[in-house]
């Protein structure tokens, strides 16, 4: 039998009709938060090819919690630019620290798993190198490319960070024409400056409308929310119109949970029916798709997620 996974956070048992628990110390997490492991043949061997590349994983680095589905089902979030970031998010469970140099063998390497994986959508995402002077910016051009090369018709999606500001690294990125280019904004502006420190509001939705201006029809552009770090329902709202009014196409929206008793704790577990109401405000807004749960994450259902922006009017 799959054994029950009780992972990131402390947890709440909250009123099935409530969306607004406050989440007193080490208590249980509610019913919708649990997943089980399910450690199948197909998890097993997606486990083997990423050691065997040498690759890192958002589904490990990050502690998702639907790692199990997504690598059952043979979908993986690549992590490039190593394992370490220049910046500390106060949400995040990916190391921080000094990187070592890039290996120029990263991208081959990353197509070539995604070719022995059959995916169809593959998604790419990286730690921040500031350290870089284009913060990294030409290894995901590099990837898109080599993923393209090696698996004819792969979809891809990079999920990219804000390079500083720098507009010209950002467009390297845009030039490799990824059918999704991501841009987590993660919190509303009230929030931002204390959960991510290293990153300005305004900026990270200048690098939405870069992208919208940028890439070409057919493309779409992404950003998401983390819920349950002390935010106010309107402030989710306007954090959500103003990604609509940068050009954002798709929007995730998820339940922080806490990766480490160092890190941010949860202010609340927001029900699934406040989800399901935050989705059907985003369809209202026009974006073409809210992919909305507690369990989400930014690469949740990625290739669907493109499917339902292809040809969208909006």
């Amino acid at each position: 039998m799959p054994s029950p996974v009780d992972s990131v956070g402390s947890t709440v048992p909250a009123r099935p009709d409530s969306a607004d628990s406050t989440v007193p110390a080490r208590v249980r997490k509610p019913e919708w938060l649990k997943v089980r492991a399910h450690f199948g043949p197909d998890y097993q061997t997606i486990k083997k090819l990423v050691r065997g590349e040498k690759l890192h994983t958002v589904c490990e680095e990050a502690g998702c919690p639907n790692i199990f589905e997504c690598w059952q089902a043979r979908e993986a979030t690549f992590l490039i630019g190593g394992g370490s970031c220049t910046r500390r998010c106060a949400f995040c469970k990916v190391r921080s620290g000094k990187p070592a140099g890039l290996d120029p063998g990263e991208p081959e390497r990353v197509a070539a798993a995604v070719e022995a994986m059959g995916l169809r959508f593959a998604v790419v995402t990286g730690v921040s190198r500031d350290d870089l002077e284009d913060g990294g910016a030409v290894l995901y051009a590099q990837t898109v490319r080599a993923i393209r090369r090696k698996v004819s018709g792969c979809g891809v999606e990079v999920l990219v960070g804000d390079f500083g500001g720098d507009e010209q690294a950002l467009r390297r990125v845009i030039e490799a024409a990824p059918d999704v280019l991501g841009h987590n904004i993660e919190t509303p502006r009230r929030l931002f400056r204390k959960i991510r420190p290293g990153f300005r509001y305004k900026r990270s939705l200048e690098v939405i409308s870069h992208a919208r201006a940028g890439l070409p029809e057919g493309c779409a552009t992404k950003s998401g929310l983390m819920l349950g770090l002390g935010e106010e329902r309107e402030e989710v709202l306007d954090a959500m119109r103003n990604l609509r009014a940068a050009g954002c196409d798709l929007i995730t929206l998820s339940q922080y949970l806490q990766p480490t008793p160092s890190h941010l704790p949860v202010t609340r577990y927001v029900h699934p029916s406040e989800f399901a109401e935050l989705a059907r405000e985003g369809r209202a807004m026009g974006f073409a798709h809210v992919e909305s749960g507690p369990l989400v994450r930014s690469s949740y259902h990625a290739g669907r997620q493109f499917a339902a922006a292809r040809g969208f009017p909006g």
